[in-house]
């Protein structure tokens, strides 16, 4: 749950720690975290939701001893996880972890306003066409912005 409003893959999550977080200029919690995988520095707004994650592991010993925000399995552990639940809520679609990072780009952020290069810029991506992968615009995002532009040129409805 914390990937989906995070938007960080399972090699970051796995590393991160408490001198990831830092106060914002917003004054407001952010992950700031080199990307594993690219080694571009990724920088995230902490939403409520998975501050309350952070949270709710902060005294957790397993992540105190280890110096990490959360509590992590392998990612193969985790995709059985996942996978059962699915089946267990008879939801289809495959859920892996790697899923949560797509929630973020579609669901939590691009279907919201977010721009692209927002976004791609908070998955640490090097170059836009990457985020353009996980950002297949939703129909609805179509129409919301068409009435939008359909106000704007032609006053409200």
């Amino acid at each position: 749950m914390f990937c989906c409003y995070t938007g960080l893959s399972y090699a970051d999550v796995t590393k991160l720690s408490r001198d990831n977080i830092e106060v914002g200029i917003d004054n407001k919690f952010w992950i700031k975290i080199r990307r594993q995988k690219t080694n571009t520095l990724s920088s995230i707004p902490i939403l409520p939701k998975a501050l309350e994650i952070l949270e709710f592991y902060r005294d957790y010993p397993p992540c105190q001893s280890i110096g990490l925000m959360l509590p992590m399995l392998s990612n193969q552990k985790m995709n059985s996880y996942l996978k059962e639940i699915a089946d267990l809520c008879g939801i289809t679609k495959e859920l892996t972890f790697h899923i949560a990072r797509h929630t973020f780009s579609t669901t939590i952020t691009l279907s919201n306003g977010v721009p692209i290069e927002t976004v791609s810029k908070m998955l640490g991506h090097l170059d836009i066409r990457t985020t353009q992968h996980y950002a297949k615009l939703l129909d609805n995002r179509i129409r919301k912005d068409m009435e939008n532009l359909e106000i704007k040129l032609y006053g409200s409805k």
